[in-house]
């Protein structure tokens, strides 16, 4: 069986989680979330990287830094992971959901200034597949309206757009370390500060509501109950594990884009011929391999190819159900304008396998069952 998705793992995990071990400092803040967070900033340039327990709680950060409110309005793709509205819904705000772009699958830039009420406090865009969103757009909407941006850049990276790392366009972003990303901790996550102003108050909404790494830098003399916060701090271990990936993050990410060019040139000829649709790249944006998917005709084709795939060893999934159509989406959500793309692209598009140790045999052997499902022979 080629499983959908094979956790990375480089060698050296073992190896630091002893060390951390060692180090008899295995809470949050050791020596290895040091480490990762210095080297998350330097590739991103962002002003301050804090690991959180995963790119939920990154999001829910960010909602509390942003003053999320009950009865805010936060603006967002329905094409998406549940924790993306989830981080606003437990503030008490209404996710309002609008269509998407059928080539990238991100939200539609054109489509967010409709959307806006008086009610409008942030946009919270979604690059899909480590693609980016329209963030000049975006940004610029945002800037009119006075509204936060908050991206969820969980898939992201090592992605770009323009040449700026995704995550660090809005006033946060949020990284997902998740054992399904290219780069894995298990379950673990990051929050992305932009403006130096927050990040005193992130240290202490992340560290239970006191001034704790204030205090363990030696800035006050105890640490107090200063805030509001929760647990958001990741293990020293996790962080151990997540560093030897981060140390080979760019070998990491050149396989995976490997992989992705060999199917995105061994399916063009169904592309050409109209069978599938496979993934766009728009100009400016640099991905970084985190999946490779393609569209069927229609649900009851992709229903098929993927029970095909299966029987021949395969693993291929299809990714959200849209959220404006879930229980919790009409409860939490409205959409706003027409789902003219959103529940109908969903329908159709699949996911093939993709991870570090993928080998190019084994995408062969994937392609060549499609084209056979498809009675296609070369």
């Amino acid at each position: 069986m080629i499983n959908f998705n094979v956790p990375p793992f480089t060698g050296k995990e073992i190896e630091y989680i002893k060390q951390a071990v060692e180090n008899q400092k295995i809470c949050g803040d050791g020596p290895f979330t040091k480490k990762c967070s210095e080297w998350i900033e330097e590739q991103t340039g962002t002003s301050k990287c804090l690991l959180t327990t995963s790119c939920t709680h990154a999001t829910e950060l960010a909602a509390l830094l942003a003053e999320i409110q009950e009865g805010d309005e936060v603006i967002m793709p329905a094409y998406t992971f549940v924790s993306t509205a989830d981080a606003f819904v437990l503030r008490g705000a209404k996710a309002v959901f609008v269509d998407i772009r059928p080539d990238t699958m991100n939200i539609d830039e054109n489509k967010i200034e409709a959307a806006i009420t008086k009610r409008t406090r942030a946009i919270v865009p979604v690059h899909y597949a480590g693609v980016a969103c329209e963030m000049e757009t975006i940004m610029a909407i945002a800037e009119k309206y006075n509204l936060m941006v908050i991206e969820d850049a969980a898939q992201c990276i090592l992605a770009s757009y323009q040449g700026k790392a995704l995550g660090t366009f809005g006033d946060f972003g949020c990284y997902s370390f998740h054992e399904t990303k290219n780069v894995s901790m298990g379950e673990g996550g990051a929050l992305l500060i932009r403006d130096k102003k927050y990040i005193q108050e992130a240290e202490i909404i992340r560290e239970k509501g006191t001034n704790r790494s204030q205090y363990y830098r030696g800035q006050v003399d105890k640490y107090r109950w200063m805030n509001y916060g929760s647990s958001y701090l990741p293990s020293d271990m996790n962080a151990a594990y997540l560093w030897a990936q981060l140390e080979l993050a760019k070998e990491i990410t050149k396989a995976r884009l490997e992989r992705w060019e060999q199917y995105h040139t061994q399916l063009q000829p169904l592309q050409e011929r109209g069978i599938l649709e496979l993934p766009v790249i728009p100009e400016g944006c640099i991905h970084n391999g985190h999946m490779y998917y393609a569209k069927a005709k229609d649900m009851e084709e992709r229903t098929r190819l993927l029970a095909f795939l299966k029987e021949n060893g395969i693993l291929s999934v299809f990714h959200y159900v849209p959220l404006h159509t879930a229980p919790a989406g009409l409860k939490f959500g409205e959409f706003r304008g027409e789902d003219i793309y959103t529940t109908k692209e969903s329908e159709r598009l699949f996911r093939l396998p993709l991870f570090f140790t993928l080998k190019e045999s084994e995408v062969d052997y994937i392609v060549s069952k499609i084209k056979e499902f498809y009675g296609v022979s070369y």
